[in-house]
């Protein structure tokens, strides 16, 4: 602990016998002024960076609508044509390229690595260009998810806040403070305020006396977040951008079938998972030859896919594109409309756009990997033993596993997700999430991060 934070009896603990830093007292710490201080602090910026997530979010959904629905349907008398999104993704890999190359910051983390937690929140003067990086990328149909960019953009705009109160604030403190503006920018996006900040401490490791000290001020701030991301929803009608579930058929009691097709299913998350990683980590070298060029490239390939797609299932391309958060729940809704072929064919789609997308653009990975799973989970539903809701949450369970390496987050997003449900499949997920992990964790690395390179 800093100076700042270490109250005077904490300061005169024991060393221990190695001659290191005095035991740090979790509860005297918390009784602390400074802490407290920090903890109203949380509270307060929980405030304005939730009001700048939702707003973020309701840009994002605007141009989608507008370019993806709208346009096309005042211009074409006949329906959106399947070759629509192909111009927008170029444009897409050409923003998001131009941003990554000459902005400061590289856009952020690229999502080919998972979440990337090491070097603490975003500085200042990178701010810009991960918000513009996320905002081109998941408007204009990549196929990635907003939870990263909104992590990255809470913590960053915490840190700042802090900087301008207080410029020789320590490290302890920027770190609490951009762990509770990193909770209150995707505190409702999954569907909880708790599960999100679930994800960031299981993404960062944090754990012990620091896992008290750095909650305590997260969750103020998701649970005050989340209050204002309902309050801008009623007073604006843009929508919650909260994900959740139509009601899917009741789930029975696990069966010797349904724990059998759990290890299936986490067995075929795990290789597909494989796959998907393997994609973009292969492609990260084609990307670095010409940033730019290349991006471009990649978002006319994702387009051409969804335009296929669109032509071979008669279905709107928009199933491919984007992060699946939206089309997710129609999907499920509609679950007894789609054949088995035509959901192996957006698995398929939605999986070499994801891998595509991992590669070079700027987002998340959850959203993309619940997508696959669920839909995996749709087509396994008719097997002998299974239902919908085991399905859908041992596939979305074995997909978030395998692309986020995050068992524990992964069991929550699947069995929070299906609401009453959940309960009842939780022992099949966490058999499929663990065949998963065990499976993700024994096949080779499909790739290394090249030296010198966090873009």
């Amino acid at each position: 602990m800093t100076d700042s934070l270490r109250p005077a009896a904490a300061s005169r603990a024991a060393e221990p016998p190695s001659g290191g830093p005095p035991a740090m007292d979790p509860a005297t710490v918390i009784r602390s002024k400074p802490y407290l201080f920090a903890l109203l602090l949380a509270a307060i910026l929980g405030i304005p960076i939730s009001a700048v997530a939702y707003g973020f979010l309701a840009l994002v959904s605007a141009i989608q609508q507008a370019l993806f629905d709208d346009l096309p349907q005042e211009i074409f008398s006949g329906g959106v044509p399947a070759w629509w999104p192909v111009p927008w993704l170029v444009l897409c890999g050409l923003l998001t390229g131009l941003t990554i190359r000459y902005l400061p910051g590289n856009g952020g983390h690229s999502p080919a690595f998972g979440f990337q937690t090491g070097g603490g929140p975003p500085a200042d003067k990178e701010l810009f260009g991960i918000i513009l990086a996320a905002l081109s990328t998941l408007s204009l149909g990549a196929v990635l998810g907003p939870e990263a960019p909104l992590i990255a953009i809470g913590g960053g705009l915490a840190v700042l806040t802090v900087h301008l109160v207080r410029k020789d604030a320590p490290p302890m403190a920027l770190t609490i403070m951009a762990s509770a503006g990193s909770f209150a920018a995707i505190s409702t996006l999954l569907g909880s305020p708790v599960l999100g900040a679930f994800l960031i401490m299981e993404v960062a490791g944090i754990g012990g006396a620091t896992l008290s000290l750095v909650a305590l001020p997260g969750l103020l701030a998701s649970g005050i977040g989340a209050l204002v991301f309902v309050g801008l929803d009623n007073w604006t009608g843009l929508g919650s951008f909260s994900l959740a579930l139509p009601s899917v058929p009741p789930a029975v009691d696990p069966t010797v079938a349904t724990m059998a097709w759990a290890l299936a299913m986490g067995a075929a998350g795990a290789l597909l998972g494989w796959v998907i990683r393997w994609i973009g980590l292969s492609l990260r070298a084609v990307v670095h030859m010409n940033r730019v060029l290349v991006t471009a490239t990649l978002g006319l390939l994702i387009g051409l896919i969804a335009m296929a797609y669109q032509l071979i299932s008669d279905n709107s391309f928009n199933q491919v594109l984007f992060s699946g958060q939206d089309a997710l729940p129609a999907l499920v809704e509609d679950a007894a409309d789609y054949s088995v072929g035509v959901l192996i064919l957006l698995a398929v789609c939605k999986l070499l756009a994801y891998g595509l997308a991992l590669s070079a653009f700027r987002g998340g990975p959850v959203f993309p990997a619940m997508f696959i799973g669920a839909v995996l989970g749709i087509a396994a539903a008719g097997l002998p033993g299974m239902s919908l809701a085991p399905a859908i949450g041992m596939g979305i369970g074995a997909m978030c596993t395998a692309m986020l390496r995050l068992p524990l987050t992964s069991t929550l997003l699947a069995t929070v997700l299906l609401g009453t449900d959940g309960v009842l499949v939780t022992p099949q997920v966490v058999v499929a999430v663990v065949v998963a992990f065990v499976l993700t964790n024994v096949l080779p690395n499909p790739g290394r991060q090249p030296a010198g390179h966090q873009s």
